[in-house]
């Protein structure tokens, strides 16, 4: 594909760019360009310029990428996401759990405990969604009675589950980039585990510095321990490894029984509080669904491919080769908007670039976990980075400089490769 050709495929991402983060940039002030209209000029633009393809062609394959299997499942859990988290907030389920927090927690831990807590549970669960929709909640309460930032306090919830993302066995990155490169997952976890661990343990530290100054409040109410049931439940059944949209849907009835009970709502209330939940949604459905759509026609323009072609048309040595792995996983990320998507897109690639330079398979479904993750925790158009805008009610923008972690793991991956790191795997 000619240099042409590629650039008009990525163009629409190239648009989007310019019409939201530019322009929000020049205007200081991100919220002069809703996300959803710069996705829908974009969309527009993308359907437009398909001229290979008749237009009934471009209209079906913006549809298919907007409907995915994987696009209709992340809109349902949106949706239980929504009702749960404002049931529970309306039911007082979040202020219990926030005063719970700064009871047994000193002021100066909470940032640290928050992160160290996600690390957890993420790990656990092998989901990055399903870790923000539990935590998040807790950490904007948590902003609002201590005084720190929100979005700060978001982004440590936001980094923390990345962390399990990448790591954990059962997560979907790990299990796809284990079996597109042929390897073990213990022995994929051993060498992933040496090149973010280093950074997991430093972000955590500066999160103990960063939160030395903040007070807990000394008139904390008396924690109303029926109300905290709801997130225990939820985080229980988590770790345990319960289906998302399962331990959504038990959160759910769980405020319901526990709010008519003590008289917080009546079952019309009830309702009531889950459809604002599900409302309060709208926008990041919509987002989801017109970048699905968006991205579906930059692929079927060769947009991917023209990416990948580039990028592993000049390797020459082992270092190259990685480094090349490491550019396509990314990049296709930036163009797919998930992580697992990305790794199955060039994992055949990435291996048959493996093999011909002598790049461990271990390494390699390192590079293309950890890249695919680091790259997915700073898009602000990504599920889980939307998800935590909407649930902490951000705008995805503001959580972007605070988000340590994603960042840490790129730099330290980046040098594990120029410096042959870990020794026994390059």
């Amino acid at each position: 594909m000619s240099n042409k050709k590629g650039l008009l495929a990525l163009s629409p991402l190239l648009v989007f760019i310019a019409l939201y983060l530019i322009t929000s940039i020049i205007a200081h002030d991100f919220y002069k360009v809703p996300i959803t209209v710069a996705f829908m000029i974009s969309s527009i633009y993308a359907v437009a310029t398909s001229w290979n393809f008749p237009l009934p062609k471009r209209i079906d394959m913006f549809s298919k990428g907007a409907g995915t299997s994987n696009m209709m499942l992340m809109l349902w859990i949106f949706v239980l996401a929504g009702a749960f988290a404002n049931s529970a907030k309306v039911m007082g389920s979040v202020d219990a759990t926030v005063n719970l927090t700064l009871m047994v927690l000193p002021g100066s831990m909470i940032m640290a405990g928050l992160f160290l807590a996600a690390c957890f549970i993420s790990l656990s669960i092998g989901t990055s969604v399903g870790t923000i929709v539990a935590l998040v909640p807790i950490a904007a309460g948590l902003a609002g009675s201590t005084g720190v930032s929100i979005p700060m306090m978001t982004a440590v919830v936001v980094g923390g589950a990345f962390f399990g993302d990448n790591l954990s066995f059962i997560s979907d990155t790990t299990i796809v980039a284990t079996s597109t490169q042929g390897c073990r997952m213990s022995d994929k976890f051993r060498v992933n585990f040496f090149i973010v661990m280093p950074a997991a343990l430093v972000i955590f530290i500066i999160y103990i510095f960063a939160g030395s100054g903040i007070q807990s409040p000394t008139d904390i109410p008396v924690v109303e321990f029926t109300k905290v049931i709801p997130y225990l439940v939820v985080l229980v059944c988590a770790i345990f490894g319960m289906n998302v949209m399962a331990v959504l849907t038990i959160g759910i009835i769980l405020t319901g029984l526990i709010g008519m009970i003590n008289g917080t709502y009546d079952i019309y209330g009830w309702f009531s509080s889950m459809g604002e939940g599900i409302l309060g949604m709208s926008e990041l459905i919509i987002v989801t669904m017109l970048a699905g759509g968006l991205l579906e026609i930059v692929k079927a323009n060769g947009g991917i491919d023209f990416i990948i072609s580039r990028l592993s048309a000049h390797i020459k040595s082992k270092r190259g080769a990685e480094l090349s792995i490491a550019g396509l996983v990314a990049l296709t990320d930036i163009c797919t908007a998930n992580n697992t998507v990305a790794i199955i897109t060039v994992g055949g690639i990435a291996k048959q670039i493996g093999d011909k330079f002598g790049v461990d398979n271990r390494k390699c479904a390192s590079i293309l976990d950890t890249f695919s993750c680091c790259m997915q925790g700073l898009i602000p158009y990504g599920a889980q980075m939307l998800m935590a805008a909407g649930l902490a009610q951000l705008n995805p923008i503001q959580i972007i400089p605070y988000l340590y972690y994603p960042l840490a793991t790129g730099i330290v991956a980046l040098l594990a490769i120029l410096f042959r790191y870990p020794k026994r795997y390059s």
